[in-house]
């Protein structure tokens, strides 16, 4: 029974690697281990020149660029930023298969090069040594009668990852994780699966010898439980069958749903002193969420198509972050999300082409609401960022985001606004081999991302069009596990940058990027 259930995970799951990433492919490498310890991982350097990401059109009205200006030289437009990463995913088997224990490190994350010289910079001959490890997963999983049962802190991914992102990709710099307890099974032909995340938890103190601590407010905690229903293949599985002419149709869904009763805002919040948690700093919250997802992938001989839709609904009750004053009215939220990739070609051989697209719902309030500060003051007409809501006058939060790890381009909406948030986007590009052999693979890629807001009064401007941005690049991968790309940028802004109440319009931006990966 043990080794049916195995081979029928194996005929669902995806790829088998180490840093296995999200509910569709834990457990992808339990059949057949090829040893007890596998380590797989990359070493990732990067460099970037960043030009007039301010636009040349003023601040905003609270005072601020859009983007930060040198410091070191008066109408100085250019900055630089450089760093690495030495990413680890281990992984140890039961010799018989069945059972495993997986450890995601990443060493020097995203650490400037050059930011800890030894000593007074102009004279420093070394690097200081850095303690800069972070723990991204550490969970296990074991194969049982009537499936599978992983427990851990373990990677969050889904669909094309605009919701969930497990931060994988090589351009990523986040990733989601989830404290979580899943089970998947394999029945008709479909992956099932059910989860429940520890999503926050907290305030703690520790027990008497300190070995522990305990949750002193346990009504505080946040839930959330997840069902999903998947159908996925594996990379070789769909080389196969393009290759014999055939269509590979994969799907999934998920419901997720989210509550908290009470909340302690003193543990999270900014504050000049600690504050002492008593009964005092407890308030009611009254959250509850939902979340629902759709993904579908269809490729074949010629054609690969994807699609991944969210809708997310959500409610709370008390939205006041100060005990003792508090509001009349919820604040809602209605956002939904999609986005859609093509390619049409040949996927081994001259390249292909394609045409994405995306879009965000948006809010009616000032600014884009892609990473509002707790406790910062309400954006006014003109700012680029801030809180979607402002109770009791403004209770809605309606601006969809994408996670900041699905790429869409390389200025705009990765730099200037942070991700694709209460915008739409049409992205026509193109992946063109240039030279093919046993080394590897050189080209040339190219794309056009043309972008508008879905809301005119989050713009700085109060115009819809943002921007049109120019993305080539050239690629190198190796067979061996080297990968070098040279890409540059090119935003040319619309009228929704603009700063009418300077009369200035928004001027171009560039940058210049080199990235060089080494796989093991």
């Amino acid at each position: 029974m043990k080794k049916l259930l195995l081979l029928i995970l194996a005929s669902l799951l995806v790829s088998s690697r180490a840093g296995a990433t999200g509910l569709s492919d834990y457990g992808s490498d339990l059949v057949a281990p090829k040893s007890w310890i596998e380590l797989d991982g990359y070493l990732r350097l990067r460099g970037a020149l960043l030009r007039n990401l301010d636009l040349d059109r003023g601040p905003t009205p609270s005072g601020k660029p859009l983007f930060p200006l040198p410091v070191d030289e008066a109408g100085g437009q250019s900055l630089t930023a450089a760093d690495m990463r030495l990413r680890t995913d281990l992984a140890a088997y039961w010799p018989d298969g069945g059972l495993s224990v997986k450890v995601r490190l990443d060493f020097l994350d995203n650490v400037a090069l050059g930011s800890a010289p030894d000593g007074i910079p102009s004279a420093s001959t070394s690097q200081r040594p850095q303690n800069a490890i972070v723990v991204r997963r550490a969970y296990g999983e074991v194969l049982t009668p009537f499936g599978l049962l992983a427990g851990g802190r373990m990677g969050n991914h889904w669909g094309l990852g605009i919701l969930a992102n497990g931060g994988d990709c090589d351009v990523c710099d986040t990733g989601d994780s989830a404290d979580r307890i899943a089970f998947i099974s394999p029945l008709l032909g479909h992956l099932w699966a059910v989860a429940y995340d520890f999503t926050a938890t907290g305030p703690f103190l520790p027990n008497r010898n300190r070995t522990q601590v305990v949750d002193i407010a346990p009504t505080a905690n946040v839930h959330t439980v997840t069902a999903a229903i998947m159908r996925f293949n594996r990379d070789a599985t769909r080389f196969r069958r393009r290759r014999a002419g055939r269509w590979t149709p994969e799907y999934g869904a998920y419901v997720s749903h989210r509550w908290q009763k009470n909340d302690v805002p003193a543990t999270y919040l900014p504050t000049a002193q600690p504050v002492v948690v008593t009964p005092s700093q407890v308030m009611a919250r009254g959250y509850v969420a939902t979340a629902a997802d759709l993904w579908l992938r269809l490729e074949g001989p010629h054609v690969r198509l994807e699609l991944e839709a969210a809708y997310l609904n959500a409610r709370v009750d008390q939205a006041s972050l100060i005990p003792g004053v508090l509001f009349r009215e919820p604040v809602t939220s209605n956002q939904f999300g999609g986005a859609l990739e093509t390619a049409f070609g040949s996927f081994d051989g001259w390249g292909f082409v394609g045409l994405n697209a995306g879009l965000a719902s948006g809010d009616d309030a000032p600014g884009f609401g892609a990473f509002p500060e707790v406790g910062a003051k309400s954006p006014v007409r003109g700012d680029l960022d801030g809180a979607q809501a402002s109770p009791p006058f403004d209770t809605t939060v309606n601006n969809f985001r994408f996670h900041p790890d699905y790429r869409v381009d390389r200025l705009l909406f990765r730099h200037i606004i942070g991700t694709v948030t209460d915008a739409g986007y049409l992205r026509p590009h193109t992946d063109l081999t240039i030279w093919r052999g046993a080394p590897g693979r050189f080209s040339f890629v190219l794309a056009g991302i043309f972008s508008w807001a879905m809301k005119p009064t989050s713009t700085p401007s109060g115009a819809r069009l943002l921007g049109f941005e120019i993305d080539p690049g050239l690629r190198y991968d190796s067979r061996f596990g080297f990968s070098a790309a040279i890409e540059q940028a090119t935003l040319i802004p619309l009228a929704g940058l603009d700063n009418p109440d300077l009369g200035l319009k928004a001027q171009p931006a560039q940058s210049w990027r080199a990235r060089l990966m080494y796989r093991f």
